[in-house]
């Protein structure tokens, strides 16, 4: 009786531990692997923008008070 319970369990987990287990899962890990070692590199226009906005955040602005006088 002992037996046959366990068989049905793992009968009806089946799925979810070949997804642990199986060839899909050691291809997810490879995947994960690969992909822990890319570098994102940056275009030249990326830098180029970057660049901008820094140059016209650090601009001096003309505050209301003095547009007025």
């Amino acid at each position: 009786m002992l037996v046959l319970a366990a068989a049905v369990v793992i009968g009806a987990e089946w799925s979810r531990v070949g997804r642990l287990m199986g060839s899909e899962a050691r291809r997810q890990r490879e995947r994960k692997r690969r992909k822990a070692t890319f570098k994102v590199i940056r275009s030249e226009e990326e830098e180029f923008a970057e660049s901008v906005q820094r140059d016209l955040a650090e601009l001096p602005t003309i505050e209301e008070k003095d547009r007025r006088s």
